[in-house]
């Protein structure tokens, strides 16, 4: 499993009149979890995309709504991947914190890898799984063996 962590503040204009973040403002959130994970772990979308012709698409997302989050607030996103990609997608887990720690929203996205040249579906590329194999050691060992 491999978590990262990454705090970003609510800005004014992401509120609503009730000075909440505004609801359809937490997919931002969860991008934001996502870029900044994969450049932790060394990595960015653009280099994906110019250097290896590869995208990851938004197949699908779910978001609970917890609590609101307020004007101002340092919010900490939580992003999680908890499986290791074997496939052609992979799903990101994100929570949304208070300053308080306390739990705002959570949300899962699906993501795709696309070979932008065939535009087709393709599996985890090996120069992406490689980065994860040291958070997923059953997937290190599986890949050992082969």
């Amino acid at each position: 499993m491999y978590i990262h962590e990454y705090k970003e503040r609510v800005r004014y204009g992401q509120t609503d009149q009730m000075g909440y973040l505004y609801y359809g403002r937490y997919a931002d959130f969860y991008e934001i979890g996502r870029v900044e994970m994969l450049r932790a772990l060394g990595l960015t979308y653009r280099e994906m995309e110019e250097e290896h012709r590869v995208m990851l698409p938004v197949a699908s997302m779910e978001s609970r709504y917890i609590r609101p989050a307020k004007y101002d607030e340092l919010l900490t996103v939580r992003t999680t991947l908890r499986q290791f990609p074997h496939d052609q997608h992979m799903t990101f887990h994100v929570e949304v914190f208070n300053e308080k720690g306390k739990l705002v929203n959570g949300g899962r996205v699906r993501l795709v890898f696309v070979d932008m040249n065939t535009m087709r579906s393709i599996p985890a590329p090996e120069f992406f799984t490689r980065l994860l194999l040291p958070y997923f050691p059953e997937a290190a060992a599986q890949s050992s063996k082969v």
